[in-house]
């Protein structure tokens, strides 16, 4: 029987192994040192020791035994001879073909992703090849600061390419999914009975389902379903009609389950879809639209990519994938006035709307590497996010502050990305003070290093915009390494700059105690 025979019409699946871009990264950072060599299971081995090292991958017996737990929750890697003792105490009862049992099938599983989208080719016993697209995302990685801008355009390069039908995968879908998510919500905004806000969540099932490129015939499901229902309708419904438009036989009604149809890929679909920057959160979160700040991007892919050309083998697919569109690259920028009003009232908007002891639990996810439940923070990366949802709380606890952060927003307002390289997180002005808030997730030795020099920087220039001003610094991390409040000492001591380093639940604490910033100062 041909690979064509073996394809059958399922809904879209993105791995959620990987599901955030940053985990993507980070496996391909461990497995970039193998790059031009023939895999086998001693470099699969390896791998698979570096991640756990590094607690990118965490096995269940972590949590079961006192002394890895302990080195887990401790800010340094695990020391390789442990690594090597957790892997092999964690025998993996999983296989994948091609792979042997354990964990080099477990290694196909984290890999498969990333090489869907073009980024790594690998089979067992030929060479590991790494992408233009694939290099790209390592440089986003450097010393554990992601320049999240890059890694944005890299993932549109590769969803704006993806075909549901590709040589990975035994689908029978034959379609381009982010093109048609645009086309679909161009023809809702064109139709002027419908109220502009774009595709709501569940109506995503459709293109989830959908057996072909046919955004009219989507369309047309979803005017049919709002004319009955309006947006009522529930997640029964929708399940109903995605088995019909699957043409699902009975033993597969018993397969596609409803929980994964209207509910884990939908998630996942948005997340990714949103992980391009040309997609909107709208309704607080109910709503998925065009990001009207890349609309020169959005009518560039329906235009180049709507219709494509399929391909037959998985070399060929992995060097159409793994090319950068240069296009994307050039495009122009947001308007900052513009820009800078929407974050303001997304802003406001929270900080009103929801309680500071919500927006503390959420930074507290964050800091124990728990998911959120939230339906827009959990499509917000967790960098990102930090740098949100800390700005919100400044917001709260000082009203009579300026907050200004810095991160890049969509049209919402919400964050796409984290503050660019050469400024400061989050910039506050006060009456007689102007403190910058500096934010990370690096908790490693590493965090010193990469984090107190540009802080440093940050604090001399601002220090001479502002000479009548008493400028310093909140630095907020989970965690703070000896070595990060080491290096504060030595900036205070060599450039005369004021650096205060505080975990997440300290920053939390702290500002629900004091009326001023700078009261911090001498906590």
């Amino acid at each position: 029987m041909t690979r064509e025979h073996n394809r059958q019409f399922k809904p879209l699946s993105f791995s959620t192994t990987m599901r955030n871009p940053e985990r993507i990264v980070d496996f391909l950072k461990y497995l970039l040192p193998f790059e031009g060599q023939k895999l086998d299971n001693n470099i699969i081995d390896q791998v698979v020791i570096s991640l756990i090292q590094n607690k990118i991958y965490k096995p269940t017996i972590i949590n079961k035994v006192a002394k890895y737990r302990t080195a887990f929750n401790a800010s340094e890697p695990f020391s390789r001879k442990m690594a090597e003792e957790i892997m092999q105490k964690s025998p993996q009862k999983h296989k994948e073909a091609g792979f042997d049992k354990g964990w080099p099938s477990r290694f196909d599983t984290w890999y498969k992703l990333p090489m869907e989208f073009g980024f790594i080719f690998y089979e067992m016993n030929k060479t590991i090849k790494f992408s233009t697209t694939g290099h790209m995302l390592i440089e986003s990685l450097s010393d554990e600061t992601f320049d999240e801008q890059k890694i944005q355009k890299v993932f549109l390069n590769a969803l704006m390419k993806y075909q549901t039908h590709n040589p990975f995968r035994k689908n029978a879908n034959t379609n381009a999914p982010l093109p048609l998510l645009l086309n679909v919500i161009k023809l809702l905004k064109e139709d002027p009975e419908e109220n502009g806000a774009g595709i709501s969540r569940g109506e995503l099932s459709f293109i989830i389902c959908s057996p072909n490129n046919d955004a009219h015939a989507i369309y047309n499901q979803i005017k049919s379903l709002r004319k009955k229902y309006g947006f009522t309708y529930s997640d029964e419904v929708i399940y109903d009609i995605c088995l019909k438009i699957l043409g699902a036989t009975e033993a597969q009604h018993n397969r596609f389950k409803i929980s994964h149809i209207t509910g884990e890929a939908v998630d996942d679909f948005i997340r990714k879809m949103r992980i391009t920057g040309i997609v909107s959160l709208r309704g607080q979160g109910r709503f998925i639209d065009f990001n009207s700040f890349e609309k020169e991007t959005i009518d560039y892919v329906i235009k180049k990519y709507t219709n494509y050309h399929s391909f037959e083998t998985k070399e060929a697919y992995f060097d159409y994938m793994g090319q950068i569109d240069s296009n994307i690259l050039s495009a122009k920028k947001t308007d900052a006035t513009v820009a800078n009003d929407v974050r303001q009232k997304t802003l406001s908007f929270w900080a009103i709307n929801k309680s500071p002891e919500y927006i503390a639990s959420e930074l507290k996810i964050i800091s124990k590497k728990d998911e959120s439940k939230d339906d827009v923070l959990k499509y917000i990366s967790k960098p990102t996010r930090l740098e949100f949802l800390t700005s919100i709380l400044l917001k709260q606890r000082f009203p009579d502050m300026d907050i200004k952060p810095n991160y890049s927003v969509d049209d919402e307002g919400f964050p796409i990305f984290t503050a660019a390289g050469g400024m400061a997180d989050i910039e506050c002005f006060d009456t007689d003070n102007n403190p910058l808030i500096e934010v990370t997730l690096t908790t490693s030795r590493n965090q010193s290093s990469t984090e107190i020099p540009a802080i440093t920087r940050h604090l001399q220039e601002a220090r001479d915009k502002y000479p009548n001003k008493y400028v310093f610094s909140i630095f907020v991390a989970p965690t703070i390494h000896p070595d990060s409040i080491y290096m504060t000492e030595f900036s205070k001591s060599r450039y005369n700059v004021d650096i205060f380093p505080c975990s997440i639940d300290e920053f939390i604490l702290k500002t629900s105690n004091i009326k001023q910033l700078k009261q911090m100062v001498s906590l």
